[in-house]
């Protein structure tokens, strides 16, 4: 019996077993905000993910892009992003974790990746599928759950009201 309790504790105190870590890029797509027919500010593009949760639109890696492009790619997809201005140096990164359909999870490190919207489309790949909506930064950080994204997301509401 004592010997079953050492495994038991051994098990417990050991570290789980390291799963690898996946990347996908996301767009952090922002346009001028427009109040009363005035440019004032910015506001950013949120989309819904498969579980109804407000995301930035992201993204595997696609063979023959640079993340960068990923991200703008994705923009389009998930988005309806026609044209945009994509920066190639991430704004930022985070960690979480990425659930799939199946219930399933694996940690996961988003680049994010800041695309200046000129033009966009109602129709595009997944518009039947998600939802999009234009907020604030620090409304669309209040909106994500992920801490990392919300990070970002009021680094780039500091750094748009700065200019």
């Amino acid at each position: 019996m004592f010997a079953t309790f050492r495994v038991a504790l051994a098990a417990f105190l050991s570290p789980p077993v390291d799963q690898p870590t996946v990347t996908q890029f996301a767009a952090l797509c922002h346009r001028p905000a427009k109040t009363g027919g005035k440019k004032q500010g910015r506001e950013v593009l949120l989309v819904s993910s498969s579980r109804g949760r407000w995301i930035l639109p992201k993204g595997w890696p696609i063979a023959g892009k640079n993340p960068a492009d990923a991200a703008l790619q994705e923009a389009w997809e998930e988005g309806g992003v026609r044209r945009g201005k994509v920066n190639a140096t991430a704004l930022g990164a985070f960690d979480g974790e990425k659930r799939y359909d199946s219930g399933a999870t694996v940690p996961c490190h988003t680049e994010v990746y800041s695309v200046s919207v000129t033009a966009m489309s109602k129709n595009y790949p997944e518009a039947d599928r998600r939802n999009r909506i234009w907020v604030a930064p620090e409304k669309a950080a209040e909106m994500v759950d992920d801490d990392g994204l919300r990070g970002i997301l009021r680094q780039f509401q500091a750094s748009a009201s700065a200019r």
